[in-house]
């Protein structure tokens, strides 16, 4: 039976849709601001395209994940698309495409390099890194950004105000770079390696030491002190790169940096949505059926169950739990009273928080039935790799 696409179905919100065809593989993942707008214009617009016309032919169900803003909808797709390789997509597969971080390396003379994290599962990754760095400590990362312009315009302004090395192998000689302005020329000695520490020292701070108003507030202050030193060039040049930085995507959750793999569990009456989130990485969306007839002591027995099956994350973080110290025990496994007990996390404010509320809102969306179709009680948002059909 061909899939009939109602528009009422969807709703007016950011998010990502995934389109699957009747054994349950993933066809295509999708993103817009407007999910009902964007998916409308498949099935009632001309499609001169083979492949598109292909595609809504093929396509049995579509899913959708509710996000907070247009940035979260674009990195999401990045994350989905890279993670599933689905067979219509074209653009974002490759690991080096998409929304990048600046990393700034722990190399002898360290440099602020663009750096795209690796979504695969940690233990299908190979030992190489696109950026080699010490193992001495963590470089620290600044992203992503889902604007390349942005990005561009941070390492101009870093070029412009700090002159870090950009070269990938540090060279002998000094390069047209040190002769514009736009380095520093430590390779040759035109800079010490002290005052090279202190700018380094200054680009850390800068980046890492707050969020963008952080950012932007430091600009400023540094805007003003080149215009009392009478350096009004550079005080032009600083505000054109306050101004670009000014426009920059609005605060997002779904791809952040940390080491931690979590959970995300928002218990309803009629059931609990799971969140999948990998060293910060949102991967998958679950809603599974709640044990009914156990009250509060559901959540519990729900916790339980699952995670004595299957690999624990560091960290759940959930809605409700009736006693957390017993979930905790009853989770403890022989050989792990060396390790660490397993965090479980009920935020009140916060990005954890935000999280659950990210949950929640899929939860509700799914309880009321806008989309009926889908089978069984486990539904997956976000396509797990059990079910790509492999």
């Amino acid at each position: 039976m061909p899939f009939v696409f109602k528009a009422g179905d969807y709703p007016e919100k950011p998010g990502c849709y995934l389109m699957r065809d009747a054994s349950g593989r993933l066809l295509y993942v999708g993103k817009s601001k407007n999910l009902r707008s964007r998916l409308r214009s498949y099935f009632y617009s001309n499609k001169k395209i083979r492949r598109l016309q292909e595609l809504v032919e093929n396509i049995a169900d579509i899913e959708v994940l509710l996000v907070n803003n247009e940035t979260e909808s674009l990195l999401l797709e990045n994350n989905l698309i890279k993670i599933h390789k689905p067979p219509y997509n074209r653009a974002l597969k490759k690991d080096n495409s998409g929304y990048a971080y600046l990393m700034l390396t722990t190399e002898r003379i360290p440099r602020l390099a663009v750096y795209y994290r690796d979504r695969r599962e940690p233990e299908v990754r190979p030992s190489e890194h696109l950026v080699q760095v010490s193992s001495v400590a963590e470089p620290k990362r600044f992203g992503p950004f889902a604007s390349a312009r942005f990005r561009n315009e941070l390492l101009e302004f870093v070029a412009d105000h700090y002159k870090l090395r950009s070269c990938t192998k540090l060279p002998k000689r000094a390069c047209l770079l040190y002769h514009i302005g736009k380095c520093s020329g430590i390779c040759e000695g035109h800079h010490s390696e002290e005052d090279y520490a202190k700018d380094v020292r200054q680009v850390s701070e800068l980046l890492f030491d707050g969020g963008k108003d952080a950012l932007i507030a430091r600009m400023y202050a540094q805007m003003s002190e080149y215009a009392e030193e009478l350096k009004f060039e550079k005080a032009q040049n600083m505000l054109s790169h306050i101004r670009n930085l000014e426009k920059t995507p609005e605060k997002q959750i779904v791809d952040r940096e940390t080491n931690l793999n979590q959970e995300v569990l928002y218990f309803g009456e009629q059931g609990v949505m799971v969140a999948k989130v990998q060293e910060g990485m949102l991967r998958e969306l679950q809603m599974v059926e709640l044990e009914r007839g156990y009250d509060e002591a559901a959540c519990d027995r729900f916790l339980i169950r699952r995670y004595r099956e299957q690999n624990r994350p560091d960290e759940l973080i959930v809605n409700r739990i009736a006693d957390p110290a017993a979930v905790r025990r009853a989770l403890r496994r022989p050989g792990d009273r060396l390790a660490s007990p397993l965090t479980i996390t009920q935020p009140k404010r916060g990005l954890k928080h935000s999280l659950l509320q990210l949950c929640k809102e899929n939860y509700d969306f799914r309880v009321k039935g806008v989309i009926v179709g889908g089978s069984g009680s486990e539904r997956e948002v976000a396509a797990s790799s059990e079910n790509e059909g492999n």
